[in-house]
């Protein structure tokens, strides 16, 4: 969709981590670009690493729902291991991230753009802006069991979302509006499964859920669809569908900016 982007305050575009879920970034990029709307700065944890990574280098939300279809099935990147640090390797992730990304480091992006990953050594969050582009983007992603931590400059990084999952802490000061998109909603609905990956997941949902609180406040315009919590984590099949519905939840967040301060 070709658009005139809109001249006003610097927009700053926050994407939540959330698996699969993730996909609903896209329909948000979809949504601004049907207002003629484009972040200044953008910041993503975990799965919103990745769309943060795409929409700092440049792809239009068209480009990233194409590359995704061409590329991504997450049987592609599974690499099961024995479970010393993580029980699956980030070896053939680490693969396909640096066939999709041409900007190689951070700085080198088309707009200031964060990669959020929790430092396991300290204890406290970090917001990439600089140094290489998918080694920032793994260690964002890196669920910890699941995936081993990411060693960036001697120290060991995990997925972002452990400590807060919505990095708007990370672009508050940098930007004058902020739009966030939450697409980790809590599935209240959730029926036990005798699994360790499903206890894992759904353990870890619900110490997302809370950290996204002072985050959310930080924001000015918040996009959260709840119906996205019937998609799993792995839910790669439904992309279409997840992409659908994040557009739709956008389009009167994004519209209401657009009238509001673009005129």
């Amino acid at each position: 969709m070709q658009t005139i982007t809109r001249s006003g305050p610097r927009l700053g575009l926050a994407l939540s981590g959330g698996g699969a879920r993730g996909f609903s970034h896209i329909g948000v990029v979809l949504a601004l670009e049907r207002f003629g709307l484009k972040a200044s700065i953008c910041a993503g944890v975990s799965a919103g690493s990745i769309a943060a990574a795409m929409y700092g280098a440049g792809f239009t939300g068209a480009q990233m729902r194409d590359c995704f279809i061409e590329h991504l099935r997450f049987g592609d990147f599974k690499e099961w291991t024995m479970p010393r640090d993580g029980l699956m390797s980030l070896r053939r992730f680490e693969k396909l991230l640096r066939q999709w990304l041409p900007t190689q480091k951070l700085e080198e992006m088309q707009i200031p753009t964060y990669i959020c990953a929790t430092n396991l050594d300290k204890g406290v969050s970090t917001g990439f802006s600089a140094d290489d582009t998918v080694q920032a983007v793994l260690a964002s992603c890196s669920i910890p069991v699941l995936f081993p931590p990411v060693r960036i400059n001697g120290v060991h990084y995990i997925d972002g979302g452990v400590l807060r999952n919505l990095p708007a802490w990370a672009i508050r000061d940098k930007c004058d509006i902020l739009l966030g998109s939450n697409c980790n909603p809590l599935d209240r609905n959730y029926r036990y499964r005798s699994s360790i990956l499903s206890i894992a997941l759904r353990s870890y949902q619900l110490v997302m859920k809370g950290n996204v609180l002072q985050d959310l406040e930080k924001c000015d315009y918040v996009i959260q669809n709840r119906s996205l919590s019937r998609y799993s984590t792995f839910s790669v099949k439904e992309m279409d569908r997840i992409i659908l519905e994040g557009y739709e939840a956008a389009l009167p967040v994004v519209e209401e900016i657009a009238n509001r301060h673009y005129r």
